[in-house]
Formats: structure tokens, sequence, C-alpha cells
């Protein structure tokens, strides 16, 4: 629920093959961008569906615009990072098709994603049990896993998305703390594999 991820997303797809033909594992951590209990006020919501249209104007990206965060909506992330954790818990290679999922589900259909029953829709479209994510979202080591995810982000001081790191030898790299295109970003993650074969 980043619209800059949203933005993001086939830049990161594009990047997550190019890793995975190297033979690295992609692993997918949630940020808990926005964790929320009030309804958004008006001025919020301007103010988000203004960066919806900087991220729909810099990527192409499909925005659905017209009733979007409607009166009333909480605009918590955390259920919809619960479902990514969830998935990729019971099993990791649904997690970034689920993220697209929820991404679309969001931003191009204008679909509540933080509803229960949105998510394990979504989930079984993703190709997961539908009663087994059902229980496993509710559960509270998927709580704990979540908040996990949150802390470890928080812990390292990233407070933009997307985030793209790469790590060898238990030392992390920066590859981009925000948006960036791909062009720019495959030949930076082609000289970290090239050294990561040698290292």
């Amino acid at each position: 629920m980043c619209s800059w991820c949203w933005g993001f997303a086939p830049v990161a797809e594009a990047l997550i093959t190019q890793a995975q033909a190297a033979g690295v594992d992609v692993h997918l951590v949630m940020g808990g961008l926005r964790t929320a209990s009030v309804a958004l006020d008006p001025s919020t919501r301007r103010y988000i569906l203004e960066h919806w249209q900087a991220v729909h104007a810099a990527t192409g990206q499909p925005f659905l615009f017209e009733g979007a965060l409607p009166e009333g909506f909480v605009y918590d992330t955390e259920p919809a990072c619960r479902a990514v954790v969830a998935a990729r818990n019971l099993d990791p290679a649904s997690a970034w098709p689920l993220a697209r999922l929820i991404q679309h589900a969001f931003y191009a259909q204008g679909r509540d994603v933080t509803r229960a029953p949105v998510l394990v829709e979504l989930a079984e479209a993703a190709g997961l049990p539908r009663i087994e994510f059902a229980e496993a979202f509710d559960s509270a080591e998927q709580q704990i896993a979540t908040a996990a995810d949150f802390s470890w982000v928080q812990d390292l001081g990233i407070a933009g998305f997307p985030t793209l790191l790469a790590e060898r030898n238990g030392q992390l790299a920066l590859l981009t703390n925000g948006y960036q295109p791909l062009d720019e970003l495959a030949p930076l993650l082609g000289r970290w594999l090239e050294r990561a074969a040698y290292a």
C-alpha cells in the first residue's frame, strides 16, 4: 500500500528476475509504511492522491482515482503487510505474486485491501489454500512476524520506500531508497552480482 512501491513494481520484478537468474535468493520484507487506526482527513487524502498522480505520471502504473480513498477509509497497511508475511511463511514463492495482486487491487481497482476477506480472496488467487491462509493471517504468530519485519526495517533506519538492499556475508549494501528506473538499477545490480560471484 505504498504508491511508489506500486510504481516500482515492474522494476522490482525485472530486478528479481535478474537476481534469481544469477542464483541469488530474493527476500521480501514489509516496511509498515502506515499503521493507522483513524480515518483519513480530507487534507491528508488530497496529499496522498497528489502522490498517486505523481507516481502515475512518473511510472505509467495504473491508478483508479475516481472514488479512491473514500470518506471514513482507514489507511492501515498492517493487514496487507501481514498477508504478505503469512504468504511468505506458508509458501515463499507466493509472497511476491500476492504483493502484486494486493497492489493492483488497491491502486488499479480501488478495492479495500485492509479487509481480511479481500486479502483471503487475493491469497487464493496467488495460489494459497484459502482456509490455511485465513488461519495463518489471523494468527498471533503472523502478527508477531509482521511486527518483526517492521522492527528490522526501522532498526536499519529505513524511512523511504521502496528500498532495495543487497546482502553478502552479513553485510548490507543499499541499491536504492526510493523509486529509480530500471535502466539505472539493472547495471547497479549487475555490478553487485558480478562482485558477489568473485567474493
